[in-house]
């Protein structure tokens, strides 16, 4: 496997962000026997609140997937809030990951047009974000970005202020007024902001998450199926938030929220997310 971390700041000249890359190195007897061989290629975009972001849902996700014939890169990036960068700074980093991927695909040996992202949390409201404005962030930015996904991952998503993780807005629009607020939350209330345009989502979320109230997914789900966008969604009925890969060694198990089975069916979600990423693959991974 290789591995190493690309700077945006330096390739895009961005205010901040960057992405930890794992490829994998094939030997050389498989690449002389599979010389045109691509791999999809899976961006982890972890949670955190837009305050941070958090390593339980980094790299263990990107291994997970690296593992089931994705190569995988994680995306850390500027957070808000008082010490940070206001939007759309955060989306701005996101799609210069997908357009270096990319960029990259011949050199990484990707498809690239199976580029996916994954994202949990507010990390899944980023990923949503870019789902359905992936075709202004270019102008956002400043410079022509090719970021179209082509299809994503939404794990417990943030998707509407109204009905969300206060917090993640707070931090996500510090420092703009009130006015400007309204107005951004016209696209910033994700639900709202599909269109027929929109990448296709598998989602998936608990019953019991009493931080993001799983009707953020539900509204996203129903907002996609309105619009006959393809997704696939998954409710498990017990756990809280922020279960990540849904492992007992990334989730300290205490019997209090969900029992070890509970972990477990969650744990499901990554071979499901990676069957529905396989329905937009010609290679047989």
């Amino acid at each position: 496997m290789k591995t190493y971390t690309v700077d945006l700041q330096k390739e895009y000249g961005l205010k901040g962000g960057k992405v930890d890359c794992y490829l994998v190195d094939y030997p050389g007897d498989v690449r002389e026997q599979f010389p045109d061989w691509k791999r999809p290629a899976v961006i982890v975009v972890p949670g955190g609140g837009y305050g941070m972001v958090s390593k339980r849902e980094a790299e263990p996700v990107a291994l997970n997937f690296l593992a089931r014939g994705f190569h995988a890169f994680v995306l850390y990036y500027t957070v808000g809030g008082e010490n940070g960068l206001p939007y759309p700074e955060q989306l701005i980093e996101l799609g210069a990951t997908v357009d270096y991927v990319k960029k990259h695909a011949d050199e990484f040996e990707i498809n690239k047009d199976e580029v996916f992202a994954v994202g949990f949390s507010a990390g899944g409201h980023l990923t949503a974000n870019l789902a359905v404005e992936y075709k202004t962030v270019g102008e956002k930015a400043g410079q022509p970005l090719d970021c179209k996904p082509t299809a994503v991952g939404l794990s417990y998503p943030v998707i509407s202020k109204i009905h969300g993780h206060q917090g993640s807005y707070e931090n996500l629009l510090y420092g703009y007024s009130d006015e400007a607020k309204a107005e951004l939350l016209k696209t910033l209330n994700l639900d709202e902001a599909v269109d027929e345009t929109t990448a296709p989502a598998f989602i998936w979320t608990t019953a019991k998450d009493t931080c993001v109230p799983p009707d953020n997914a539900l509204r996203f789900a129903l907002a996609l199926d309105k619009y006959g966008i393809d997704y696939e969604l998954h409710v498990y009925p017990r756990c809280n938030h922020g279960k990540s890969t849904g492992d007992l060694e990334i989730n300290y198990y205490t019997g209090e929220n969900g029992t070890i089975d509970d972990h477990r069916k969650i744990a499901q979600w990554l071979e499901n997310c990676a069957s529905f990423f396989r329905m937009y693959c010609k290679e047989k991974i």
